[in-house]
């Protein structure tokens, strides 16, 4: 049911983000009255936005920097660790959450959109632990909730594309093949987290989404990527093999310091998304399941409509072109 609330209070977590800066745009068009909780020095929001600044990993300045005794009626968080390194994401995807929802509740928040992640469905990493548990405690909080997981996003490929345009291959695992995703724009995640707020078949649930059209791989990306750049086709094929072996020497040396664990961390990190779609899994089957992952939005990750040549630009008003630079 899509029935439009009325402008609510909202206390809005991870706003300088690109997901977070689109999310508080869409907050805004609603009507809501928005108030960002932000490090000191972040780039500015939106005119209409009441800004407040803290550190959000101290309970005491989330709650006099940032609630400050007064009432809200929903949370939003986009906020997530930066690495997903075990010390970061403890830190950050499970405490610091947790300390804005005891804050929160002590505000009257009656409700929470959180961001979270697909790939919480198969933990493997500490950072998807973090979530999860947090999303435990969310659920089992008496709170009204929406835990929405996207499966993967446009600015994933920016690093591909600086290569591309540096005269470097595209970089595959494997062939190319081995996993697949559904990518969704920030506008149209942001317009979708929004609506969380007054859209009743979205509250109390855990909400996995993509973007338009069926999903697509690695290899796949990249030979449209050399499409759109007019340039011929150049891949790398790594190993997984070559991945394990980072990760077991870097398991053998994390005992030696906590640089070196966070390390083997992101290794794992790396081999997850190079192994694992990001697309609903099904436990019965044991497979993930393009059908099964509903799509969302308009903005596609590359436009078919777009002109050969690129001469006259990109024909539809939002794809991953201009977001990538292409």
């Amino acid at each position: 049911m899509s029935t439009r609330a009325p402008p609510l209070r909202v206390f809005m977590f991870g706003a300088t983000g690109t997901i977070g800066r689109a999310t508080v745009a869409a907050l805004l068009a609603r009507g809501h009255d928005v108030t960002c909780f932000v490090r000191p020095g972040s780039t500015p929001l939106p005119d209409r936005t009441s800004c407040r600044f803290g550190d959000v990993t101290d309970p005491a300045s989330l709650a006099h920097d940032g609630f400050r005794g007064e009432r809200f009626d929903a949370i939003v968080s986009c906020l997530a660790s930066r690495t997903g390194a075990p010390l970061d994401a403890w830190a950050i995807d499970h405490k610091a959450h947790l300390d804005i929802l005891a804050a929160g509740q002590r505000a009257g928040v009656r409700q929470m959109v959180l961001l979270s992640a697909i790939c919480v469905q198969r933990p493997k990493l500490a950072f998807q632990h973090a979530k999860l548990t947090f999303e435990r405690d969310l659920i089992n909080s008496g709170l009204m909730y929406s835990i929405v997981r996207p499966t993967a996003y446009f600015k994933s490929l920016s690093g591909q594309v600086n290569r591309l345009k540096a005269g470097k291959p595209f970089l595959l695992f494997g062939d190319g093949a081995l996993t697949s995703c559904k990518p969704i724009s920030d506008n149209d995640l942001a317009q979708f987290l929004a609506d969380c707020l007054d859209q009743s078949d979205r509250q109390n649930r855990i909400l996995p989404i993509g973007g338009p059209g069926p999903p697509i791989t690695p290899r796949q990306q990249g030979d449209a990527l050399f499409t759109l750049l007019q340039m011929p086709p150049k891949f790398r094929h790594v190993p997984l093999g070559f991945l394990d072996a980072i990760i077991g020497v870097l398991n053998g040396l994390s005992g030696v310091s906590h640089r070196l664990k966070a390390k083997a961390e992101l290794a794992r990190i790396g081999r997850y998304y190079a192994t694992e779609s990001m697309l609903v899994f099904d436990a019965r089957t044991g497979r993930y399941d393009a059908a099964a992952t509903p799509s969302t939005g308009s903005d596609t990750l590359f436009c078919a409509l777009c002109s050969p040549d690129r001469r006259q630009g990109c024909r539809l008003s939002r794809c991953a072109c201009s977001v990538l630079g292409l």
